[in-house]
Order: structure tokens, then C-alpha cells, then sequence
């Protein structure tokens, strides 16, 4: 049987270079143990079983937050390395905000033109002018700005994926107790749409017409493409993200899309309301409660709303409570 590994010294982190490690009194034998990954030459991370572990058929949300875990992780090694004038952008950035988008292997790290691109492996350097890119820190790394990152990524993105991304940076997110966090959003779209203006950039076009589709209160791509075939459709607009109550005045539940004047509430129901039996207990109450007050509750997935049977599914139930398509 293979000797384990001998323990690292916990003050080495999860991510260390090779002479911190040998610093520390680590052999160089023990630098190179296949329990180590080298993500960057010079640079081990330890292993992270929960991301190892995870299986293709994980439901979005989970694997949007290990997507996440991983390249923050990743982001956290390199930057052991990264020069102080560079910082992660594009689809990395994006992630490291938390936004629901694809990530590939590589971390994508900008520096501001002239200054020489990174060349690593595993790293996408990139160059942009520094009026097109403002950095921050978040989460202690160097990142675009999240104006910045949606306006850099208009040159990959289509229109709908632009408008998806602006809706995840625009949100404003509740606490435990379902309470709006006043100015806890990352951004408005009046900045995305100064970002857009900010000057002449690949994917300019696309930029102006997504700014002016997004909107505050999606809280997921389901509901932004829900939201954007139903306009496409004819349907009256809707409010988004909105708490409903009863006659008492008490709340009896938040909605993804509201029809007020048809009182028709439209739930969009990812896998977690199906996996979930806290979650499936708490919908089938909110949805009597709804009912007993009038409204008229359609629930719609993934299904329904990448198939395109969504708002024919909607309009049905608006024309059943009085509306009319001009």
C-alpha cells in the first residue's frame, strides 16, 4: 500500500508557492506528491474534493457555485504570482462575482494597454485600454469592474447572453428574511450603459441594444429569458421580483414575474423546488395562500421556457383573467 502523504503545515494556505512551501520546512519530494496540483508552474493548490466530486448532472445553482468555488480557488493561486498591474477579467471576472456564466480552464487576466499581456499556461492574457476598464478589489483580488467586465465581454457574448449577465449584476438580493438589501447590488444599469458608451470597443452595438433590455429583479437566466420572450410575444410587462400579500396585509410569499392587474403570479421553478423538500413544502403552501386570495398561480421550468411553450402557457391564463392581446 503507497505511504500517505506527510500533513502540510496548515500556516501554508490552500494555495502556496514552491519556496513558501520549501520555507516552511517542506521537502522538495513532498512539493511534487501527486495530492498537489500545480495549476501555475511554481504554484501548489490543494485538492478540493467537494469540486472534484461533483458530477455533470449537478442542478444549476450548485454547479454555478462550484464553477465559482473552483475559479475563485484557481484565481487565489495565481494570484500569488500575478503581477500588481494585471487583473482578472472577462468570463473570470464575471464568475468571481457570482454571475451564472460558462468558465473554461483558463483564467482570464487583463492588464491595461501598454503594458505587456500575461503568458502562462492556464492564464488568457488580454490587453484593454484603461478607459475601458476600471478594476476594484473583491473578495481580496484584483477584478475589472463589473461595468467594465459586462462591457469587455460584449465581444463573445450574443445580445440575450449580455442582457442574462446584466440582469445577475443589476439584481438586488434579499437577506435570510426575503428584506431587499438596499444598495447591496453590484451595479445599475446606468452604469452598464455608461460602460457600453465608455468608447469604441468589439461588440459595441450588442452593448447598447442589451443595456437597454435589462432589468432589475431577475434573480436567474430562466426568468431573464422568460422575461425576454415574453416582451418578444406581445405580453403586457410585468413586475419582477415582488412580494405579495394578503388582505391582512401580511406577506405571503415573493414572486419571480406579477401580471398585478390579471393577479396572475408566474413562478419559474428550477430543480431545487423539485429537490428540495423544504423548498417544494414552502412553494405548495405559498401557492394555496395565493390561491385563497384570488390569484391565479402558473408554474413554469426550465421545460417550458427553453422550449418555447412559456408564454403561450402565460397568455392563456392572462386572457382567462380579462386581457387582450392588441
Amino acid at each position: 500500500m503507497p505511504r500517505r502523504p506527510a500533513p502540510l503545515p496548515t500556516e501554508l494556505g490552500d494555495a502556496f508557492t514552491r519556496e513558501q512551501a520549501l520555507a516552511a520546512g517542506v521537502t522538495p519530494r513532498r512539493i511534487r506528491a501527486r495530492d498537489l496540483e500545480t495549476p501555475f508552474r511554481g504554484v501548489r493548490l490543494r485538492p478540493d474534493q467537494e469540486v472534484s466530486s461533483a458530477r455533470l448532472g449537478t442542478e444549476p445553482f450548485e454547479r454555478d457555485r462550484l464553477v465559482r468555488r473552483d475559479v475563485i480557488r484557481k484565481a487565489r493561486a495565481y494570484d500569488l504570482l500575478m503581477p500588481g498591474h494585471a487583473f482578472f477579467a472577462g468570463r473570470t471576472a464575471a464568475v468571481i462575482y457570482g454571475a451564472p456564466i460558462a468558465h473554461g480552464d483558463e483564467l482570464v487576466v487583463a492588464v491595461h494597454a501598454p503594458a505587456r499581456a500575461p503568458r502562462r499556461r492556464g492564464i488568457r492574457g488580454m490587453k484593454v485600454a484603461t478607459r475601458l476598464a476600471s478594476v476594484r478589489e473583491h473578495e481580496g483580488l484584483r477584478v475589472a469592474s463589473p461595468a467594465s467586465t459586462w462591457a469587455m465581454l460584449g465581444a463573445e457574448l450574443s445580445t440575450r447572453e449580455l442582457v442574462t449577465l446584466g440582469d445577475a449584476f443589476v439584481r438586488v438580493p434579499r437577506d435570510e428574511r426575503g428584506l431587499l438589501r438596499a444598495g447591496a447590488g453590484l451595479i445599475t444599469i446606468e452604469e452598464l450603459k455608461r460602460a457600453a458608451a465608455a468608447g469604441p470597443r468589439r461588440g459595441a452595438a450588442r452593448l447598447r441594444d442589451a443595456a437597454e433590455l435589462v432589468r432589475v429583479g431577475s434573480a436567474s437566466p430562466l426568468e431573464t429569458e422568460y422575461r425576454l420572450d415574453a416582451a418578444a410575444s406581445g405580453l403586457p410587462d410585468a413586475e419582477l421580483d415582488v412580494e405579495i400579500f394578503d388582505a391582512r396585509g401580511k406577506r405571503i410569499g415573493i414572486t419571480e414575474v406579477v401580471y398585478r392587474r390579471q393577479r396572475v403570479v408566474v413562478e419559474i421553478e428550477g430543480d431545487h423546488h423539485r429537490t428540495s423538500r423544504a423548498q417544494w413544502n414552502r412553494d405548495i403552501e405559498k401557492h394555496a395562500a395565493y390561491a385563497a386570495e384570488g390569484w391565479e398561480v402558473v408554474r413554469l421550468t426550465s421545460l417550458h421556457v427553453r422550449g418555447g411553450r412559456a408564454t403561450s402557457i402565460v397568455r392563456d391564463a392572462l386572457m382567462r383573467r380579462g386581457w387582450r392581446q392588441s
